[in-house]
């Protein structure tokens, strides 16, 4: 039974969570993101509220042209071109500490509320932008005759999305590479890949199981976080959060790569207010506002498999 409290008793009215919980609640965010290796987060000290844009100048081509002695040089007017990127969305949560039990507690429950909020976020922000973002890709980074030089190689289709098996996946992730390499997109940044678990298992079956070949010390066979390991120039991650979708008698999956530089990404804890008193019981309100926004810079640096189990 807990205890009573008499109305009025300061008896634990000045039982307060640290602030710190804010900060917290963003590192852990961060350690189970798929955006934070994925995308560049250079803009992210840029945000202030709800509702900005950050203006990002991007570098301008120059020309180069051929020289005889004596000719009349030509000069020219670099203007950076500016891209928006909108800091449009923002999600919300808020939770009740109560005195009692706050008291009577035997573990320190805020920090497993932190944890669990920070999966939420994970999903609440990160649904939307891997199911989405991959349609921006460049249009040789994707279809049936993807490869800006070569135009030989095919990522999939509607009606015919690519089979995957484990014969053939480390086969499709090096073409994969290719694209990538046509573009010179993977020249400055190692090259990425997030992944369905259903094609994690193929390659869980295939040749890479040994952990010498994807250059890491443990075996993908033991890995439990969501980074599986390298395969050629791609860190490969996993996600149950991409978008799949029925194509027939098929269930294909929207499989987004890429390297840093094609996609940024930004959030930030805009608002953060607590311990604040209850009026309808003894306790503590928390609350917080988180704003986000992303945008593909680079479609040249971005690429999209459409692909199914074979």
């Amino acid at each position: 039974m807990a205890y009573p409290v008499a109305a009025g008793s300061p008896g634990y009215s000045r039982i307060t969570i640290p602030e710190i919980w804010s900060s917290k609640l963003l590192v852990k965010y961060y350690d189970s993101s798929v955006m934070a290796s994925i995308s560049t987060r250079m803009y992210e000290g840029e945000i202030r509220q709800k509702g900005e844009v950050v203006k990002i100048r991007t570098t301008p081509n120059v020309t180069i042209r051929p020289h005889v002695d004596g000719q009349k040089l030509i000069y020219e007017n670099l203007v950076p071109d500016v891209i928006d990127l909108p800091i449009d969305k923002g999600n919300y949560w808020g939770w009740i500490s109560k005195d009692v039990a706050k008291k009577q507690s035997d573990s320190t429950y805020m920090e497993g509320w932190t944890e669990a909020a920070a999966k939420d976020l994970q999903v609440a922000i990160e649904t939307p932008i891997l199911q989405s973002f991959y349609a921006d890709a460049h249009v040789k980074n994707q279809g049936a005759t993807a490869g800006i030089k070569s135009g030989n190689v095919n990522l999939g289709v509607t009606g015919a999305p690519v089979a995957l098996d484990k014969t053939n996946i480390v086969d499709v992730i090096t073409q994969m590479e290719q694209v990538l390499s046509e573009q010179n997109a993977l020249s400055n940044n190692m090259g990425w890949i997030v992944l369905p678990p259903w094609a994690i298992q193929r390659i869980k079956t295939s040749d890479l199981k040994d952990a010498s070949m994807t250059g890491d010390g443990v075996s993908i066979l033991r890995r439990r976080d969501g980074r599986v390991g390298m395969i050629g120039c791609f860190e490969v991650f996993v996600s149950n959060l991409l978008s799949q979708v029925t194509d027939g008698a098929n269930t294909p999956t929207h499989i987004p790569f890429g390297n840093m530089d094609g996609l940024t990404f930004a959030t930030q804890l805009t608002e953060n207010e607590g311990p604040m008193r209850s009026t309808d019981f003894f306790g503590n309100l928390y609350r917080g506002l988180q704003v986000y926004g992303w945008k593909v810079l680079k479609p040249e640096a971005i690429g999209h498999l459409y692909a199914r189990p074979a």
